[in-house]
């Protein structure tokens, strides 16, 4: 069954564990409209009502991992955005200590070639051999006397992915990995707890987004975005300093995007 870190633990976060749940953000939510004061992780290893982004369902299957972390606090809403890049970054760091051999993340960009390492997908996939693994959805709500509750939900293909999906998906059990959800909520637990002392109130960003960069799929490859109802297609330049998407068109000028979704080269092309 899912336990947390004893760093975690430490650090004063909490843990709610479920075999199956509806939805792990938003019980989460319903916990702070309740009075929770917040560092709560909700797990599960089924899902029955879970979402992506855009309201897209996000099917969690026996023995994947559904896990949601509970913020409550004054935050502002864009330093509580950037949390979703802290969550990326912490279940790479949790994948790689637990699948240190993985051959994974050698597809969608030239500079991945020879790496053995999970990518991070802007703004909120994991990919591992160039395929979806994990997806972060960040859900808030304005609570009273001015308080803010953020739910970081947080779905990884553990034992089995989707076959009938427009992107190529993956699991841990295809790459080889035998883990367990469990074995991975350990690890996220205590990955989450220096990824989030690292982003110290939005102070940190710089350095989080620093080593985001460093395992960011598809920087410097062609990509190409939907945006107000026109393609941008480019080249995927950076993440500036507030998070958001910077692409280089063909004719040379940069257009920064808060949101949107991101598709590498000609699957960009046929999608976008």
């Amino acid at each position: 069954m899912f336990a947390l870190a004893p760093h975690a633990s430490a650090a004063g976060y909490r843990l709610e564990a479920h075999e199956s749940v509806g939805s792990t953000n938003a019980m989460a939510l319903e916990r702070a409209r309740a009075g929770d004061p917040g560092k709560l992780w909700i797990a599960a290893s089924q899902q029955t009502g879970g979402r992506g982004r855009r309201g897209r369902p996000w099917a969690t299957p026996p023995g994947n991992l559904a896990a949601t972390l509970l913020v409550v606090g004054e935050l502002e809403a864009s330093a509580a955005a950037t949390l979703g890049f802290v969550a990326g970054l912490s279940l790479g760091d949790a994948l790689s200590a637990i699948v240190p051999d993985g051959k994974v993340a050698m597809g969608v960009d030239s500079a991945s070639a020879g790496r053995d390492r999970f990518e991070l997908k802007w703004p909120n996939d994991v990919l591992a051999d160039g395929s979806k693994l994990a997806g972060i959805l960040l859900e808030s709500s304005v609570l009273d006397e001015g308080r803010f509750a953020l739910a970081i939900g947080i779905g990884v293909n553990v034992t089995s992915h989707p076959e009938d999906v427009p992107y190529p998906a993956t699991s841990l059990a295809r790459l080889g990995a035998g883990v367990s959800a469990a074995e991975l909520f350990l690890a996220l637990s205590d990955a989450w707890v220096d990824n989030i002392r690292l982003w110290n109130g939005g102070h940190g960003l710089a350095a989080i987004r620093e080593r985001w960069l460093a395992r960011a799929a598809g920087l410097g490859s062609e990509v190409s975005l939907r945006i107000d109802g026109r393609v941008v297609r480019g080249v995927f330049e950076t993440i500036d300093e507030s998070c958001r998407f910077v692409i280089r068109e063909n004719d040379g000028s940069r257009l920064r995007i808060a949101a949107g979704d991101v598709h590498f080269g000609a699957v960009a092309s046929a999608r976008a």
